[in-house]
């Protein structure tokens, strides 16, 4: 296979502990003939939910991510979590920079960024959502947009944090129930300006940055989106929740990619 492979779900605010850890076995199960060394499986659930994921038995086979995470180590800071305490339950990963943190929260970038250091200097695989809004497309400065989101928010990474950084493209128009999925070629576009950005500021190594695509991803584009040369992953919520869809997707994205080597 030509590439390394990522999937994986934001459960955002749904799925309580029980139906998170039952999602998670049988998940796990059910793409268990898949190579390990391959792909990488990573899943965000709610905080609430994440001592239950932490216990699930295939617990190994994933990485387990937090959907937030404060800047600061402690605190007055009422609402929200710490590095510490995310370390103490077992995560892997934080998301930063979702969209629904920052239009619906008011995260900026600065914000954005803050996090993004905290969270490497704490040693945990940082996720960096960006992602243009429907106007930001409309008026032709999506490639803007994203650059901007990128330089913020990886400002003051240095090289040896580089190999914890992931990237996951979310065109806001894309994402929930009303969302539309981005025409393919659109998005691997998108994924090419993303690599070039992130080769400018960290040289090859920057180039070699998993850029995961999310956004209405459905069994109808998942193949046809994994195997365009600057998508590594796929990052999706409503298609995932139901394991025999999801790992059908990523069992079929897995062949295609396969075929092209």
């Amino acid at each position: 296979m030509r590439k390394k492979l990522y999937f994986g779900s934001n459960f955002k605010m749904y799925k309580d502990g029980r139906a998170t850890r039952e999602y998670l076995q049988a998940m796990m199960e059910a793409v268990g003939q898949i190579d390990r060394e391959r792909v990488q499986f990573f899943f965000i659930p709610s905080f609430t939910s994440l001592e239950s994921a932490a216990r699930c038995e295939a617990r190994e086979a994933f990485l387990l991510g937090a959907q937030n995470m404060c800047w600061e180590e402690e605190g007055q800071f009422t609402g929200e979590i710490s590095p510490g305490m995310l370390k103490e339950l077992g995560v892997d990963l934080v998301m930063v920079g979702h969209s629904e943190r920052r239009h619906g929260f008011g995260e900026t970038d600065e914000m954005v960024n803050r996090k993004v250091r905290k969270a490497l200097e704490w040693g945990f695989t940082t996720l960096l959502c960006v992602g243009e809004t429907a106007s930001e497309k409309e008026f032709g400065v999506s490639v803007e947009t994203l650059r901007r989101q990128l330089k913020i928010g990886l400002h003051g990474v240095t090289e040896e944090q580089v190999g914890k950084v992931w990237i996951a493209y979310e065109p806001v128009w894309s994402i929930g129930v009303q969302g539309t999925p981005a025409p393919v070629d659109y998005a691997q576009e998108m994924h090419r300006e993303i690599r070039g950005c992130l080769g400018e500021l960290f040289g090859e190594m920057g180039r070699e940055i998993p850029v995961l695509y999310g956004g209405s991803v459905n069994a109808g584009n998942g193949v046809d989106l994994i195997t365009q040369e600057d998508i590594d992953g796929l990052f999706t919520t409503r298609t995932a929740f139901q394991v025999e869809s999801f790992a059908g997707l990523i069992q079929k994205a897995v062949s295609a990619v396969e075929t092209l080597s």
